[in-house]
């Protein structure tokens, strides 16, 4: 799992720093789950925590979601609320983690023939509108200035291609984050762009939406809209200098860091500041309600997710008819009638 050998590697660059630690994964839908690692992380004995989302941009949806499952249970267990901890809500300001994307981006481009004409095509995992609208999300904004930070650093370096940021992974009928990735691609072909470098700028990891949904489905949609060159930036993964500069900003969050480190003060600071789980949920879920329902927008037609569903359904379909056949002594035509029973 590439989450265990991101941890892996990090307490390694945490030891080379002079900085011993234990490092703990947790996750809110699979093992290790993150009930799993608090329970370890009691039995270890440990006193100080640092709290780091694998989210380089915050959002309610997916950092803010762990605070809250984290808030519940701290205040239900008396060894965690005596905890010194913080969290360090979001990190696409970093300079490591900028030079990281960058770094990967510059790579990629000399893999196509005329690297100057490539579009770079930032892909963000999107959230509903109504997250950013209604509940105050930073979402949107972080992710902005993060692609701003990426480009500038690219034009140290004389790289001044054109770039575009959208928003994928939307489901249900619901008005997500605008532009659309899928509904952004086939524009773009539209408007003669023969060269596009997609980047996965809110993954640090690969799964099924970079190795499906971009590499497969919307490298599909490219080529079908008159894009002939399509590339793909990697995630960053157990990429060195992304580990390293991970291990600098938990150094840099570590309560009386001083004592333990040097601490890049000066270092840009992102929208969303460091701070307790406590304080950060006062400051943007003071409310702890429930996300604001999306606005609905019902797609009529031929749209991606009606042929994904029914897709489903036809296997589905197929699956049943082929257990009928084979459990029963009549086929499905037989039993409906639509052919006279079968001699025995």
């Amino acid at each position: 799992m590439i989450s265990s050998a991101q941890a892996e590697e990090l307490k390694k660059s945490l030891s080379e720093k002079n900085v011993p630690a234990e490092v703990y994964v947790g996750m809110r839908y699979w093992h290790p789950f993150t009930e799993e690692a608090i329970e370890q992380i009691k039995k270890d004995g440990i006193t100080k925590l640092v709290v780091l989302p694998l989210y380089p941009q915050f959002s309610i949806s997916t950092s803010g979601s762990s605070l809250r499952l984290l808030e519940s249970i701290f205040r239900d267990d008396a060894y965690l609320v005596n905890m010194q901890h913080t969290v360090l809500p979001s990190w696409y300001q970093r300079e490591g983690y900028i030079k990281a994307m960058s770094n990967l981006i510059e790579k990629e481009l000399k893999s196509f023939d005329c690297p100057k004409e490539v579009m770079i095509f930032f892909s963000a995992h999107g959230v509903p509108l109504a997250y950013v609208e209604e509940a105050g999300d930073p979402y949107k904004a972080e992710m902005e200035e993060c692609v701003d930070l990426i480009m500038e650093e690219l034009e140290t370096r004389k790289i001044s291609n054109a770039f575009t940021l959208a928003y994928q992974s939307r489901v249900g009928p619901v008005e997500w984050l605008k532009p659309y990735t899928d509904v952004t691609i086939v524009e773009l072909g539209k408007k003669g762009v023969k060269s596009l470098l997609a980047v996965p700028i809110s993954f640090v990891s690969e799964h099924i939406e970079t190795l499906e949904e971009i590499d497969v489905e919307y490298k599909e949609l490219a080529l079908e809209s008159g894009i002939e060159k399509w590339g793909r930036v990697p995630a960053l993964g157990c990429e060195p200098s992304f580990i390293s500069d991970l291990a600098d900003a938990v150094i840099e969050s570590l309560p009386y860091v001083g004592a333990m480190a040097v601490s890049n003060l000066q270092a840009r600071q992102p929208l969303v500041p460091l701070g307790s789980v406590e304080e950060l949920l006062a400051a943007y879920d003071s409310q702890h309600r429930e996300l604001p329902s999306p606005v609905i927008v019902w797609e009529w037609g031929l749209t991606k997710s009606a042929e994904t569903w029914n897709g489903r359904v036809a296997m589905l379909a197929v699956l049943l008819l082929l257990f009928f056949e084979v459990t029963t002594p009549d086929s499905v035509f037989h039993q409906l009638g639509i052919l006279p029973p079968a001699l025995r």
